[in-house]
Parts: C-alpha cells; structure tokens; sequence
C-alpha cells in the first residue's frame, strides 16, 4: 500500500529530473543562496527572502555534503532537486496512510497513486524550492492529527505542532493547513479535550511563526510583482476542485473519529480560497504556495476509485461496469502523459538561465560590455558565471554577495551612460518583447543609451529572455 505509490513517486520524480540541465530563474536563487557561506546568508536574509531563509539553510547543509560526494558526477541540476523529489515521495507515502487511516488499505493505496499522477505534484517533484517539503509535513502532520484525535497523546500533539511550525518556518503560507484541521475538528465533533489540545498546539505553531511573519511584512515588497492570479492556475485549482466534491459523493465508509469528507474537503478547498480572499487586501495567490491542497484532492480521489474499481462479485459490482470504469481512469491517466512529457522540458517554465548563458556565450566577444535589462535578471549569471567571464557588467556598482542581495546594486543612471558609452559593443540580456518596462533612473538610463547611442546588430530570443547584441553605428559588421 505505501509501496507503491512511494516507488511510483520516486520513478515520476526521478524521470527527466536534469530538464536538459535548463534551470530557471527561482531555482538559481536557490542555488546562489544556498552556496553562500553561512556567515553571508544571514546579512543577505536580514534584507531579502527571509521567507525561505530556513530553506536556504538546509539546502546549504545539503550542498556541502552533495557537491563533495556526487557532485562532480551527477551535476548541479539533480542535486537541487533530489531533495524535493525525496520530500515528494514521503508525501505519497503519508498520503497512502493517511488514506488507509481513514477508509482502508484500498484507499489508501489509490489515494498515493492518484497523489503522485497529479502534474502539479510531478512539476514541484522537480523543482528545488520549499514547496515539496512544505507539502510533504503538511500531509504527515494531518497524519498526526488524524491519529492523536483517535488516541490522544501529549506526543502526537507534540509532533503535530513541530511539524506544523517546521512547515510555516519553510514557508508563510503553510499556516493556511491550521484553518482546515480546525474545520475538520469542528465538523468530527470530536471531544472537548481533543479540540482543547488542537488549540493548544495551533497557538504555539502561531507563536513560533508570529516572530517571522511579523519581520517578513518589511519584505512584503518582494511579492509586488503579482498581480490578479494566473488564469491557468485557477483553472488547475477549479478543476481539481470540482473533481474532488464530486468523489466525495461517491458514499464510503469512514474509519475513526475524522471522517474522510471532515478532512479531506476542507484540506482542498480552504487553503487555496483563503489565500484567495487575502488576495483581495494584497495580491499573494500562486498555486504552489498552497501546493498541499492536492492532498485533500488525493484523498477524496483515492476513496472514490477504491469503491467505483472494488473487485468484480462484490454488492452492485458487475465485471463489466468494473472493466468499463478501469478503462475510463486508464484513459485519464493516458491524456496526462503529453502534460507530463512538457513538465520535463524546458519550456514548461518560465525562462531558462542556462539558455541565456549559452546564448551570451555564443555571441560574446572579449571586452564586450554587458547589461541585464531589468537589473534583476542579472540572477541569470548565478547558475553559470564562466559563461559571462571576460564581460564588463557596466552597471554594476557591488556584487550580490558584496551587497547582501539577490541582484546586486547598480550605479546611478548617469553613471551607468558614461560607462555604456565607453563601450564599443554591449550585450543586453533582457526581458523578451511584450515584457513592461521598468521605470527607475538606471533602466531609463539603460534604454535611452541604447537608443541615443548604438544600434541593435543581432538579436536571439531564448526561454524567457532575449539577448541582443548593440554596437556603435556603423560597427556591427565588425
């Protein structure tokens, strides 16, 4: 029962793990930070990120041991995603027993499989950020919580809470699995002391967040990029969602104090409708910080399959209407496998830092300068800096290390033209068309350079990105 599922988790995880070695452009925050000495990660969380900080730190402990034992044979790319395909697999585990605990071995064993068949659990399976770890406790602390309210004992609610705050610790957005065990605690109408202890450990998750999110909020502006959510994910989230009341239709019979239905459909829905709501105050819904939502989605699924697919002979069970509904769940998995394929390629993200370092390279010549247009995009150089070895980053003022940042700092506008201008060819690395302008003094600067002052000799868009090639009029043929 937990076999399955966790060996299929690991195969899907494992399958196309390199992504062509493309890498983008979060994945190489990861892998910047987390290959920062300790002693200048900590000054750069103080300014930046200090969301992911425990991330980050656990991945540098990660490379240090990695890179001095495999890495030189498996590459950076498997090494920044092991960890999320290894946090992936325990979370199908935890699924399948979650499901067993809730409705039987049957269950269970569907309910991991259909857990690990999710796309978006396959994409962040791959993907070296937090949210398959966050997932990952999130579905053994509801594991937890099913159990201590079955038999409750100072230990489970002790494991719960550190699970819980382990959870929010990785990532804010976590705490939002709080609202949905309360409703399932609510809605068992399990005994007082049950609810009392559920609220005990709850305070103490808050009260061991509360220290970060309030130092967060000085950061908030690092999220002002979002805007209203991305129609794809909402689709992703309404689907499922849809999907998983219906299975919770199908009638099954719940083991234990916590119904299937009490726990299952609060996890899918809350998580993602509260975030959506706080989107409403201030723009924060991107499905992947609430990815743990697919576990109600997988409970809900598993117990309908487990009861629509029981053996044929059983009460109201024919051969036929079993074969007939095996091939109708043969042919929704058959329709993911072109989803699948494009979440192991290149352009299944939103740019490619290995692209335009390739790209940089090809057409770079000694001396050249270089710009990155917005300046944020110079996190490109991170996953390969001996490509854009023997370029002049003319607007750079400090290094990201130097600085205590993710991008660096830049001189002022003025300064940036008389450097540009000392230039006989600049490759851009920008943004591709159709991308807003920033408006700061320094990328004002930038353009009007470029306009005033060179013309565009060759231009390449790649993944995400263009990259263009200016020079002095009259010198692009050199």
């Amino acid at each position: 029962m937990v076999l399955v599922p966790s060996t299929l988790m690991l195969f899907l995880g494992a399958w196309g793990i390199r992504r062509q070695d493309a890498i983008w452009r979060d994945e190489v925050v990861t892998y910047d930070m987390a290959h920062r000495a300790l002693a200048d990660l900590w000054p750069t969380l103080l300014h930046v990120d200090v969301v992911h900080g425990l991330y980050y730190a656990l991945m540098h402990c990660w490379f240090a041991v990695y890179d001095a034992t495999f890495g030189g044979v498996l590459g950076d790319t498997i090494g920044l995603r092991l960890p999320s395909v290894a946090a992936m697999t325990a979370a199908a585990a935890g699924v399948a027993l979650l499901g067993q605990r809730l409705v039987g071995r049957r269950a269970g064993l569907f309910a991991g499989v259909a857990f690990a068949l999710i796309p978006v659990v396959q994409q962040y399976a791959q993907e070296g950020r937090s949210y398959a770890m966050v997932c990952a406790l999130v579905v053994w602390s509801t594991y937890l919580l099913v159990v201590a309210a079955a038999r409750p004992r100072r230990k489970l609610w002790v494991g719960y809470a550190a699970l819980m705050l382990f959870a929010c610790l990785l990532h804010e957005f976590a705490v939002l699995a709080l609202p949905a065990h309360g409703a399932a605690v609510v809605v068992a109408r399990l005994p007082r002391r049950v609810r009392r202890s559920w609220a005990l450990a709850s305070v103490g998750v808050l009260a061991g967040l509360a220290p970060l999110a309030v130092f967060s909020t000085r950061q908030s502006a690092q999220i002002g990029w979002l805007m209203w959510p991305d129609p794809v994910q909402l689709l992703t989230f309404t689907v499922l969602a849809v999907l998983g009341v219906a299975a919770a239709r199908v009638p099954v019979r719940s083991r234990g104090p916590v119904g299937l239905r009490a726990i299952g459909i609060p996890l899918l829905l809350l998580p993602t409708l509260l975030l959506f709501l706080l989107s409403y105050a201030e723009p924060a819904y991107v499905d992947r910080y609430v990815l743990y939502y697919v576990t109600g989605f997988a409970l809900l699924a598993g117990a309908a399959l487990a009861r629509l697919l029981r053996p044929a002979g059983e009460r109201g069970q024919t051969r036929g209407r079993r074969l007939r509904r095996t091939a109708a769940v043969a042919l929704v998995v058959a329709a993911l496998l072109p989803v699948n394929v494009h979440l192991r390629s290149p352009d299944s993200r939103v740019d490619d830092a290995s692209a335009v370092a390739r790209a940089v390279r090809e057409v770079a010549e000694p001396g050249d300068g270089l710009l990155f247009m917005p300046s944020r995009r110079r996190i490109w150089r991170a996953a390969h800096p001996r490509d854009f070895r023997g370029l002049t980053d003319l607007a750079l003022a400090r290094s990201p290390v130097e600085s205590h940042s993710l991008y660096g700092t830049e001189r002022s506008g003025d300064a940036i033209r008389d450097r540009m201008l000392t230039a006989r060819r600049i490759i851009v690395a920008g943004d591709p068309d159709g991308q807003p302008a920033d408006d700061n003094d320094q990328e004002i600067a930038k353009r009007a350079t470029l306009w005033d002052s060179f013309e565009s000799c060759t231009s390449r868009e790649v993944r995400g990105a263009r990259i263009t090639v200016y020079a002095r009029p009259g010198e692009c043929g050199g």
